[in-house]
């Protein structure tokens, strides 16, 4: 027998057996998510302006389970993937028609930053929650989000999306294809698939407990309505204290002359951005621009105690009739308790008030003032 080829031959298996495990050490596979439930009651709801009190699947954050992964390529690169979706703790049913609210894959460099494709959030979405959200501990409140109505759904489907870091400073850039989800000559939706062409980028600055910045997002709906998106803002940390202050644009420009069917089936996107229970039930109507400014504070008074406030004015324009000119003030302030670094409790109370044209109303009854008080639990694994 030859003994040389039998000690080749096993050093071969042991590789061949091994290399497995060898790649396996270089990638990282972690499962995440959050569980939020609460009870939430509001007033002036519903067709006789009564009180509504119900569980809602996510008070503080929506509910939510996914995975990240990251593979060492060597040389300072990096193969990155997510998937998460998005889900309702009351009812145990999907958040959304998507699935996965976010499913992309890309690649990362020391050296040139990241590249991603697929499902992901917009640059107004990124620059306002790592610039200058409305909480310190959570970006937004989920069961009141006036803020959200500005960032044009806050994600986009088929997006290309480039994010490169020096220093202090961090930029980022997305392009979206619509994959001819636009309407013909007659009218008629060739799909509603629901893919927007999109293009923007934003920059920011964050340093020394300041941070600042300013993006904009261009976005074209099925039957060649365009909306212009901007937002600018900074907050400040110091200490346990903890400011911040913002600004949000949204301007349709219709595409005339646009088929009557198509500009009203655009007019109905941009209406689902603009409008919704969690941020108060804002009608749109047949506006085309609408701005936001925003202040608020908050503070760490225990390592176990935060409480936050804030207050948004919008101003709404551009009405045909005039029905749907006029304005909203939203209020909300929050303090949150930690059990411990993943479970925490929360209470909530919430004010919304609109005025001006005829229906500015919060929804078909005719309500103009509105209050809410959630109260919720929360873990994070």
């Amino acid at each position: 027998m030859n003994f040389s080829f039998v000690k080749k031959a096993i050093a071969l298996a042991a590789v061949t057996c091994c290399a497995p495990m060898v790649f396996a050490q270089q990638s990282s596979v972690q499962l995440y998510g959050i569980v939020d439930a609460a009870v939430r009651h509001t007033n002036n709801e519903g067709a006789n302006k009564g009180s509504k009190t119900q569980m809602i699947g996510g008070g503080m954050s929506q509910s939510r389970w996914g995975i990240n992964v990251t593979e060492d390529l060597g040389g300072g690169l990096a193969a990155i993937a997510n998937v998460e979706a998005r889900f309702l703790t009351d009812s145990g049913e999907s958040a959304s028609t998507n699935f996965f609210q976010q499913s992309w894959v890309g690649l990362r460099s020391k050296s040139f930053g990241q590249v991603t494709m697929g499902r992901q959030y917009n640059m107004l979405f990124d620059l306002v929650t790592s610039t200058y959200a409305s909480f310190p501990y959570s970006p937004y409140m989920e069961a009141y989000k006036p803020e959200i109505g500005m960032s044009m759904g806050a994600r986009a489907s088929n997006m290309i999306k480039y994010v490169a870091e020096f220093g202090p400073v961090r930029g980022g850039l997305q392009y979206s294809f619509d994959e001819n989800n636009t309407f013909d000559k007659v009218g008629a939706a060739v799909s509603t698939g629901g893919a927007i062409k999109t293009a923007g980028g934003y920059l920011r600055y964050s340093q020394s407990g300041i941070s600042a910045g300013a993006g904009y997002l261009t976005t074209t709906l099925p039957a060649g309505t365009k909306v212009d998106a901007w937002s600018l803002g900074g907050s400040y940390r110091v200490g346990n204290l903890y400011l911040n202050a913002g600004y949000g644009l949204n301007k349709r420009k219709d595409n005339y002359p646009a088929p009557a069917q198509g500009g009203a089936f655009d007019q109905g996107i941009l209406n689902a951005y603009w409008t919704g229970s969690s941020n108060g039930g804002f009608s749109a109507g047949d506006a085309n621009k609408r701005q936001m400014y925003k202040v608020g504070a908050g503070y760490q008074v225990t390592p176990q105690v935060n409480i936050g406030a804030h207050y948004y004015h919008a101003k709404q324009s551009g009405s045909g009739t005039g029905n749907f000119n006029g304005k909203a003030d939203f209020i909300v302030a929050v303090a949150d308790y930690a059990f411990s670094k993943r479970t925490d409790a929360y209470v909530a109370i919430d004010h919304t008030k609109v005025s001006g044209g005829n229906s500015m109303n919060l929804d078909a009854n005719g309500a103009t003032k509105r209050t809410g008080f959630t109260v919720g639990l929360r873990h994070r694994f």
